[in-house]
């Protein structure tokens, strides 16, 4: 979305405003809660009141703002940050994506955005978002897979499961999304990487990634599990 769209939108839980770099510990603040919920985009040059006012760029201003964030974030984070013109006055841009991997602290301290405001966690969310963060982490499912590429997964495999998951499980996935939106929606990705589900369900070979993994299926005759027809090798395609 444009900047003009954002400030005609006005701010939200997603949008925040400030109208200079003079608030930059508020700006940090709110880094921490954009990263602890969904993301967002602070606007810097515009008031509350969706008045443009511009701030002065000067030969260090980008860099002294930027490093305000990384000493004052906890884990570091690195938004995307850039200057935009509008109606003949520069906005800085500050975008930051959602870290799902643990609680950012900004001074030592977790934020969370609540409708349009940035507001401190108490002490018992801030321990149960840490216990649901570290539980996910310990399913290997749920891992990134350090090496893999958008490349290494099969488009062909995650079309077909969706369209049989919508006809058989009613799976609400509008088909027409990218491959990534696919898999984000179906929880095969943390942030930017994949997972070890998306590699072992969609790779192309997922035996590259993990040597050990296989399915085995064995066909039995009647009731009598100790009379196998045949077997099957692994094959994570069309098992």
């Amino acid at each position: 979305m444009k900047i003009k769209d954002l400030i005609k939108i006005g701010e939200s839980e997603t949008v925040e405003f400030k109208k200079s770099t003079g608030e930059w510990k508020e700006i940090v603040e709110t880094i921490s809660a954009f990263a602890n919920k969904k993301g967002g985009v602070i606007l810097v040059g515009v008031d509350e009141k969706k008045e443009v006012c511009g701030v002065s760029i000067g030969k260090g201003t980008i860099e002294d703002l930027t490093n305000k964030i990384l000493n004052n974030t906890e884990p570091k984070i690195y938004p995307e940050i850039g200057i935009q013109s509008l109606d003949k006055k520069n906005i800085i841009y500050i975008k930051v994506e959602a870290y799902p991997y643990d609680v950012v602290l900004a001074f030592g301290k977790p934020f969370k955005r609540v409708g349009r405001n940035t507001v401190r966690m108490n002490n018992d969310e801030y321990k149960r978002k840490i216990l649901e963060i570290h539980k996910r982490e310990l399913y290997f499912d749920g891992q990134i897979c350090p090496e893999a590429k958008f490349s290494d997964i099969d488009e062909k495999k995650v079309k077909e499961f969706l369209r049989k998951a919508r006809e058989k499980r009613k799976l609400d996935i509008d088909e027409t999304l990218s491959i990534k939106e696919i898999l984000r929606k179906l929880k095969l990705m943390k942030g930017e990487d994949l997972t070890n589900a998306c590699i072992l369900l969609f790779g192309k070979n997922p035996q590259d990634f993990f040597i050990q993994a296989g399915i085995k299926c064995i066909r039995f005759k009647g009731t009598d599990i100790t009379a196998a027809a045949d077997g099957m090798p692994p094959n994570f395609g069309h098992c």
